[in-house]
């Protein structure tokens, strides 16, 4: 049987996702032990929550954030600089045919659940609550 083809809303083929973490351990594990040797670099630590491939493996965009979230325009440069190490690195840990191209973008999950959180913690979601308490049917009788 014929492999459908990956839709565009179907997300992340398991491989890109494992292909993703092996790239994102290989750049904590350069960054924790500051093997890319840069000022900017040394004077931060450096998160990587998450690495996103391309479907075809070729495009890896790293997602950076220093602890903090201060100064993240200096430390996208530094990494940036140093992109053809970092590719270079990524090839030699990681066993891929192809050594994927490394770009590096700010981390905006954080952002987005300070958000979402403002949103829950808002004074109109606690009126909405207070007004209609939460019920938990519960069904303990059909579960025999």
């Amino acid at each position: 049987m014929a492999k459908k083809p990956n839709s565009q809303g179907s997300g992340p083929s398991q491989r890109q996702l494992r292909v993703g973490e092996l790239i994102r351990h290989a750049l904590a594990e350069m960054l924790a032990r500051g093997e890319i040797h840069d000022d900017v670099l040394a004077k931060y630590v450096i998160t990587v929550p998450e690495v996103r491939l391309s479907p075809d493996l070729k495009l890896a965009t790293c997602y950076i954030m220093p602890l903090g979230g201060q100064d993240v325009a200096p430390v996208l440069k530094a990494l940036s600089g140093h992109t053809r190490y970092i590719r270079g690195e990524i090839a030699q840990r990681v066993n891929l045919k192809y050594a994927p191209n490394v770009r590096f973008l700010r981390d905006e999950s954080f952002a987005e659940a300070e958000r979402v959180d403002a949103l829950l913690y808002s004074e109109k979601v606690r009126q909405d609550l207070l007004k209609q308490p939460l019920r938990i049917q519960q069904d303990d009788q059909n579960d025999d």
